[in-house]
């Protein structure tokens, strides 16, 4: 049980939640930053001690996940979305084996890492991370609209990206209870409908004719395309998984 909650301190954002939320002692950038630290350090920890999650952990788990589904429907903020989907997505790196949990937590977290540099774009070319009054981007920003959407698609656990196969190879290799098939449900469309809302809110749409609109610079664009590749190559390996 001791294991499962450190787990669950590390996975679904409980100092953030406890402490730095009601704080101003980090900034929305470096709570980004050290929840994905968070989550490595609790990856790591899963390989090195192997744990069962009880049913009564479970619904703690998917009570946590559901309060940062809420968060993140809330917000318009990028840098926070990137860490509330972190903290909601806990469950599944906590019911997943060893492995299947940090193949899928490291494609989450390199998309996530993704939408994060789309809130820096986003804060350095229009003031904030908050995309509320940038709609439109792909008609008028042809490279930002594109990266998001393909960040947003793969979030949304759409094939072929890396988070769609890795949670399914999670699903196959974990012994399910009844409320664990619930919980996936649950975080199979939070994800989805969160990246859809997203996309109607900025991607799509009719372009503010107030706003200045300024497209990714070259560096950006090659910053952007390599984490693309990445995702490319946990396709490939996601894929491999499905079918060994």
């Amino acid at each position: 049980m001791l294991i499962n909650f450190i787990l669950l301190l590390l996975f679904a954002g409980i100092p953030y939640y406890l402490f730095f939320e009601k704080t101003n002692i980090l900034g929305k950038e470096k709570i980004f930053y050290l929840s994905s630290l968070l989550v490595i350090g609790g990856m790591i920890f899963s390989h090195q001690v192997p744990q069962t999650a009880s049913i009564p952990f479970a619904i703690i788990v998917l009570m946590a996940a559901l309060f940062s589904l809420y968060k993140a429907n809330k917000t318009t903020n990028l840098y926070k979305l990137a860490y509330y989907i972190l903290f909601f997505n806990a469950p599944m790196l906590i019911m997943f084996q060893a492995k299947e949990s940090t193949l899928y937590g490291v494609s989450l977290l390199i998309t996530l890492l993704g939408i994060f540099m789309m809130g820096k774009y986003y804060e350095r070319n229009y003031g904030s991370a908050n995309y509320h009054s940038i709609t439109g981007i792909t008609l008028v920003t042809p490279y930002a609209g594109l990266m998001l959407t393909i960040y947003l698609t793969a979030l949304a656990l759409y094939p072929p990206f890396p988070n769609s196969l890795m949670f399914l190879n999670g699903i196959l290799a974990a012994e399910l209870s009844t409320l664990w098939y619930i919980t996936v449900v649950i975080i199979f469309f939070g994800n989805f409908l969160i990246a859809v809302r997203v996309m109607a809110k900025t991607v799509f749409g009719k372009p503010n004719t107030n706003v200045h609109y300024i497209d990714l610079g070259p560096k950006e664009r090659w910053l952007h395309l390599t984490i693309f590749i990445l995702l490319l190559v946990l396709s490939v390996v996601g894929l491999k998984e499905l079918l060994a």
